[in-house]
């Protein structure tokens, strides 16, 4: 047992060390998917709390590191349903956002903070265009998803990112992807 501490400690401050020349990356395409089943779980678990609200999307995309900023954007397009008495009243939105990718080093996953509106449609059978009461509103429930809810989380399953969970990260934004880097005292 004090062998396999011992080459595990080994191992960490070996990684630590090349962390630098070569980082853990997580790719903006790992990044949406993981969004898309956020979004899934978080409205599943809306309705089972009883909520009339309901969210889908058809479509994320996101943007890490634009003009070399520590940020991404996100381009979301989806549907917003309210299921009262019996009906379903469906509103698509398209909402545009930017945020600060975060990583907990104590919940070894990457949240999106600091979010900020940038552009914002909606459109349904009584109404098209920006309204913004309404907008308003869908940007708290994502605001609320986003910063409770991470957008990527380490495996436990796979040894590398185990032993990133173990070493002191931190994450730097870079165009197209975000790196796992050791985190500077």
């Amino acid at each position: 047992m004090l062998r396999f501490l011992s080459l595990l400690v080994v191992v960490a401050f070996s990684l630590a060390g090349c962390a630098s020349f070569s980082p853990y990356s997580i790719s903006e395409g790992t990044l949406e998917r993981n969004l898309q089943n956020v979004i899934e779980n978080f409205d599943r678990q809306q309705l089972r709390a009883g909520s009339p609200l309901s969210v889908s999307m058809s479509d994320a995309d996101i943007t890490l590191g634009p003009d070399g900023r520590d940020v991404a954007v996100l381009d979301l397009a989806g549907q917003v349903s309210v299921n009262v008495l019996a009906a379903r009243l469906p509103v698509d939105i398209v909402l545009k956002l930017e945020g600060a990718p975060v990583y907990d080093s104590e919940e070894k996953a990457v949240y999106l903070r600091r979010l900020k509106l940038l552009d914002s449609r909606i459109d349904s059978p009584m109404f098209s265009g920006d309204l913004k009461p309404i907008t308003d509103n869908v940007m708290r429930v994502v605001a609320q998803m986003l910063e409770t809810m991470p957008i990527y989380r380490l495996d436990d399953s796979d040894i590398r990112q185990r032993l990133f969970g173990v070493v002191p990260m931190d994450i730097r934004v870079a165009p197209g992807r975000l790196e796992f880097v050791t985190r500077e005292n």
